[in-house]
């Protein structure tokens, strides 16, 4: 990681989570604790030493993937006890101020509670409600991220489809993220229900991997077992970037997954064929190797449809106004952990499932996988089924 960008993780990530460690704190071990007390040393310790643990985990996974499992599986936990305990505020400050009056004017009795002694009561109290809350939340997270995928069935018109072509289906499946926290029992299990739908096509839209070739190579094999009636095709996400694109591809075209590299091939079923187009992902630019819907689509028939496979919802733009009829991307996770879908519309004009943007449908895949916490909360895992109909 470049200066530069060991700079923005700590400035976009790593001063974000340090306040929200340091609240924590506040309500965790500084209230439910008294001065000078071994809990409050070894609650400051445990906290400070989780923090150091995500932070290492986020920076050095890929290296180091014995830190991945605990360190993510923290950050999931820091978000929710931190999104949990502010909404716990209002009611902690309302039973505050309830305790503190009876205190007050007990205090002369020899049987009165003090007052300190009611706080930490209460500190507690909402302590282990916040936390039962919030590691309930994860837990459920944790068993949608890591069982299997829904299959989801979505029909979709197409003018000018060939009514020969009315019933092609195309499985889509993005964001798979084989890396430190999924390996190959990952892959396996999502192409043996890819091939359950007996699909006529397969498109695997970006974010396949997490880190180099030479080390998950074999995590990805799986993948040569595809099995369709016109081919599996592949385009890159951003992380393929981050991961090594030139090597990837060339991986993932032994394996019989083919790249459509911002270019188009004709699918034909009884006599009739529709265009199937592929671009590279907007992240490729910083390599010299970004998307270019034009050349994709530079001399086709516009009598036949075109399918487009865009990693990011974002390209559908640009797909509109060459008169692509379906986008099919990945990329948002659908928002992976509530309520972070609510950002999502901020960079993406779709968050998840299918809309039409001008005269262009777009499909949107929550993908398969996950990124950073092994956590779904309101966006389970899918492979998507889409059946192209007149």
């Amino acid at each position: 990681m470049s200066g530069r960008s060991l700079s923005l993780f700590f400035l976009l990530l790593g001063v974000p989570a340090a306040l929200a460690h340091y609240y924590l704190w506040r309500r965790l071990v500084r209230d439910t604790t008294l001065t000078g007390s071994r809990g409050r040393l070894y609650g400051t310790v445990a906290l400070a030493g989780a923090f150091v643990m995500m932070l290492a985990a986020l920076l050095l996974q890929r290296d180091v993937a014995v830190l991945a499992w605990p360190g993510f599986m923290w950050l999931a936990l820091m978000f929710y006890l931190t999104l949990v305990m502010g909404v716990l505020e209002i009611p902690r400050l309302l039973v505050n101020r309830r305790v503190k009056a009876p205190a007050l004017v007990g205090a002369d009795e020899p049987d009165a509670v003090p007052l300190p002694s009611r706080r930490v009561f209460v500190a507690r109290s909402f302590a282990v409600a916040g936390g039962i809350t919030a590691g309930s939340i994860v837990g459920y997270g944790a068993t949608k991220a890591l069982g299997p995928p829904e299959i989801t069935s979505v029909p979709v018109p197409i003018r000018r489809l060939d009514p020969s072509l009315s019933g092609f289906r195309i499985v889509v499946v993005s964001d798979i993220y084989i890396g430190p926290l999924a390996g190959r029992g990952h892959t396996e299990r999502i192409v043996r229900m890819i091939n359950e739908q007996q699909p006529d096509l397969v498109a695997v839209v970006g974010d396949l991997v997490d880190g180099s070739v030479d080390r998950l190579g074999e995590a990805a094999a799986p993948l040569r077992d595809l099995v369709s009636k016109h081919g599996s095709f592949f385009v890159t996400g951003n992380h393929e970037y981050y991961s090594g694109y030139e090597p990837w591809l060339a991986e993932l075209e032994r394996l019989g997954v083919n790249p459509l590299r911002n270019e188009r091939l004709a699918i034909e079923r009884g006599g009739a064929s529709f265009d199937l187009a592929g671009v590279n992902d907007v992240a490729g630019r910083q390599f010299e190797d970004g998307p270019d819907i034009a050349k994709a689509l530079a001399g086709r028939n516009t009598a036949n449809p075109v399918v487009l496979l865009a990693h990011q919802p974002i390209q559908v733009e640009q797909a509109s106004q060459h008169g692509v009829d379906l986008q099919l991307s990945g990329h948002t996770h659908g928002g992976q952990m509530f309520p972070f879908h609510l950002a999502v519309p901020l960079q993406q004009p779709v968050t998840a499932g299918l809309e039409k943007i001008d005269d262009t449908w777009v499909y949107v895949t929550r993908g398969a996988g996950f990124w950073g916490p092994p956590v779904r909360v309101g966006a389970p895992p899918e492979i998507s089924m889409i059946e192209l109909t007149t």
